[in-house]
C-alpha cells in the first residue's frame, strides 16, 4: 500500500473514532454545565441550598455543628414568613445586620434572607426612609424608626440574586426601587446643613452603643425619630458611615441598572464618584491615613474608630488608602491588631473603654468580624482574613457559644449569659470555615477555600453539588462528581459555575510553593506571596 493511501486511511479512522467520541464528548460537556436554567428549588421557590461539612478535626466540627444550631435558632416567623433575626437578646430584623446576615444563611437556606430583605423593602416609608428594625408584636410584624440604621444592604441583596441563580430580575427591581428612594430621602434630609457630607442623628443611626466618642449626647437611649435634626451638643455628625453607604448604594443601583438594562448606570456612577471624592477631601485625614468623622460644629473627631473597615466594606475607599489604613493601622497591635484582633476604639485612643457589654467603646465585636470578610476582599486581603477566622475560631471554640463581644487582650467572652447565641458570631464561624475550608458563591463565581486540614465540604445549589476533599497536604475540588482542581494547600481557587478555574491565591501569611492541576495543565509556582493572584 502507497504512503498516501496508508495517510489517507488513517485520516478515515480518525475521522471515524472522533464521531464516535462526540457524543461522550458532548456528555461531557453537558455534564459540566451548572443547572442554572432548571435548578431545583425549596418550597417557597426559591433555589434550594444545603451544605455538608466533615472534618477529622474534631474540635473545628463541634464549633461548627455548635454554630449551625444557633443560626437555626435563629429563624423565625413573622406572620407566616420565616426570618433569621440577630439573635443574642436582637429579636428582630435589624438594617444593620440582617440582609447581610440572610446572605451568609443563603448557603444553607435562601428563604429567610430573602424575607429579611423583603419585609425591610415592604416596611419602607412613603417618604423613602427604611426602618432601622422590622419586629414582630402580637402576630404582626412592624416597622421601628428610632434609628435610621447603618445599611449593611446593598451588596448582600445583589449577591441574592446571584444565589438564586439569576433567577428573580423582579427582586431586582424592588431593590433598585428601594434604594433609589432610601437614597433620594437620606440627601434631603441627613445634609441638614448642606455641606455635601450626610449626617448621623443619634447613637443608634451607626450602631455604635455606649461608645464614649458620643459622650455627652443628651438623647434618650441613643435613638431619634423623625426629619428634624436634634438639639443635642454632639449630633448631628458628619458621618463616615453614612457617606461609604450612599456610594456603595450608588455602585449597586449602578450594576443592578446594567442587569435590567435600565440604563442609568453612568449617571450613577458619576453620582457615587461624587460621595467617594468627598470622603477624601473632607473626612481622610492624609497625615493619620484613616477617615474621621466632624461634629456638629464641622470640627474633626480624632478618635481612630475601626469604622474605616466599615467604608471598606462598602468599597468607598481607593486601594491606596485601604492599603495605609491597614498597614498602618489595622495590622498595628498597639491600635487594632491586639492578641484578638479588632476593637472598635484603636486600644491606644484616649477614649478606649474595655467594657463587657454591647460596648462599642472598645471590644472587638463579632458583627465586625462578620463584616470583616467582605471588607478585605474588597481590597485583596485574604491572608488577613485567614489569621483573622483562626483566631476567632480558635477562640470561640474554646466554650462553643457565640458572645457578641471579646476582650482584645485576653479574648474573654462578654459576661451576659444570654447573648450566647448572638447571630453575628455564629454566622461568621460559618463564613470563616466556608471562605478557610469550604466554597462560597460571589455573583459569577465559585471561591473554593483549600487551607489545609483533612476535610469534606459539600455546597448543593439548585441540582448542582461543589465538593472539596482535603487530605495529604493537597484537596481536590469536583463538581457534579467531576473532578476539576488538584492544589496543594494554603490556596484559595475561584472557578465559575462550570468549575473552570480563574485564579489560584495565597491565602496564608508567608510565601509558599505551589502546586496545581487545572484546566487541564500543571503547574509548579516555587515562590508565592501571600495575595498573590495566578491564573492558570
Amino acid at each position: 500500500m502507497s504512503e498516501s493511501k496508508n495517510n489517507s486511511m488513517n485520516q478515515i479512522k480518525f475521522i471515524r473514532m472522533s464521531l464516535l467520541a462526540l457524543p461522550l464528548f458532548f456528555l461531557t460537556l453537558v455534564q459540566c454545565q451548572p443547572k442554572t436554567d432548571d435548578p431545583v428549588l425549596n418550597e417557597e421557590g426559591y433555589v434550594k441550598t444545603g451544605v455538608e461539612f466533615e472534618t477529622t478535626d474534631t474540635f473545628l466540627l463541634n464549633l461548627y455543628r455548635a454554630a449551625e444550631k444557633v443560626c437555626a435558632g435563629n429563624i423565625r416567623n413573622f406572620a407566616g414568613r420565616n426570618v433569621l433575626i440577630e439573635g443574642g437578646g436582637y429579636n428582630g430584623v435589624w438594617i444593620e445586620t440582617q440582609p447581610m446576615g440572610g446572605e451568609m444563611y443563603a448557603k444553607r437556606n435562601i428563604t429567610p434572607g430573602m424575607n429579611n430583605m423583603l419585609y425591610l423593602i415592604e416596611f419602607q416609608h412613603e417618604n423613602g426612609r427604611m426602618p432601622g428594625l422590622v419586629g414582630f408584636e402580637n402576630d404582626k410584624p412592624h416597622a421601628v424608626w428610632t434609628c435610621m440604621g447603618d445599611i449593611y444592604f446593598p451588596f448582600p441583596a445583589l449577591n441574592m440574586y446571584y444565589w438564586n441563580k439569576k433567577r428573580d430580575k423582579a427582586f431586582l427591581q424592588k431593590v433598585y426601587d428601594a434604594f433609589e428612594r432610601f437614597d433620594e430621602y437620606r440627601w434631603r434630609y441627613r445634609d441638614s446643613d448642606g455641606d455635601g457630607c450626610l449626617e448621623t442623628w443619634c447613637v443608634w443611626d451607626t450602631g455604635e452603643d455606649n461608645s464614649l466618642r458620643f459622650a455627652g449626647t443628651q438623647l434618650n437611649s441613643g435613638g431619634w425619630i423623625g426629619e428634624t435634626p436634634p438639639d443635642d451638643p454632639v449630633f448631628p455628625v458628619e458621618s463616615m458611615d453614612y457617606m461609604a453607604n450612599s456610594y456603595d448604594m450608588r455602585m449597586t443601583m449602578a450594576r443592578i441598572s446594567e442587569l435590567l438594562g435600565l440604563g442609568k448606570e453612568k449617571e450613577l456612577r458619576e453620582k457615587a464618584k461624587a460621595v467617594q471624592d468627598k470622603i477624601i477631601d473632607y473626612l481622610w485625614d492624609e497625615s493619620r491615613g484613616a477617615c474621621f468623622d466632624r461634629d456638629r460644629e464641622n470640627r474633626t473627631m480624632p478618635t481612630l474608630v475601626h469604622n474605616n473597615l466599615r467604608l471598606m466594606y462598602h468599597n468607598a475607599l481607593t486601594q491606596e488608602m485601604a492599603d495605609r489604613f491597614v498597614q498602618e493601622h489595622l495590622l498595628n497591635p498597639d491600635e487594632f491588631w491586639t492578641p484578638f484582633p479588632l476593637p472598635s476604639i484603636a486600644v491606644n485612643d484616649p477614649i478606649f473603654r474595655n467594657g463587657v457589654d454591647n460596648d462599642w467603646g472598645g471590644p472587638p465585636m463579632g458583627l465586625t468580624y462578620q463584616r470583616a470578610i467582605h471588607a478585605l476582599e474588597n481590597y485583596g486581603y485574604y491572608s488577613i482574613i485567614t489569621a483573622l477566622g483562626e483566631k476567632l475560631l480558635d477562640n470561640v471554640g474554646q466554650k462553643n457559644f457565640f458572645s457578641q463581644q471579646f476582650d482584645p487582650f485576653t479574648g474573654e467572652f462578654g459576661t451576659v449569659d444570654w447573648r450566647r447565641d448572638y447571630g453575628p458570631t455564629a454566622l461568621s464561624v460559618l463564613e470563616y470555615i466556608s471562605r478557610l475550608y469550604g466554597i462560597h458563591v460571589q455573583e459569577d463565581e465559585i471561591w473554593w477555600g483549600c487551607l489545609g486540614k483533612t476535610y469534606t465540604y459539600t455546597q448543593h445549589w439548585g441540582g448542582d453539588d461543589y465538593k472539596i476533599v482535603s487530605e495529604n497536604g493537597s484537596a481536590k475540588g469536583f463538581f457534579n462528581g467531576k473532578e476539576i482542581f488538584n492544589v496543594s494547600n494554603g490556596l484559595r481557587v475561584v472557578t465559575d459555575y462550570g468549575g473552570k478555574v480563574l485564579k489560584i491565591i495565597n491565602i496564608t501569611n508567608e510565601p509558599k510553593q505551589i502546586e496545581y492541576h487545572a484546566n487541564g495543565k500543571k503547574g509548579i509556582i516555587k515562590e508565592v506571596q501571600p495575595d498573590d493572584i495566578i491564573v492558570p
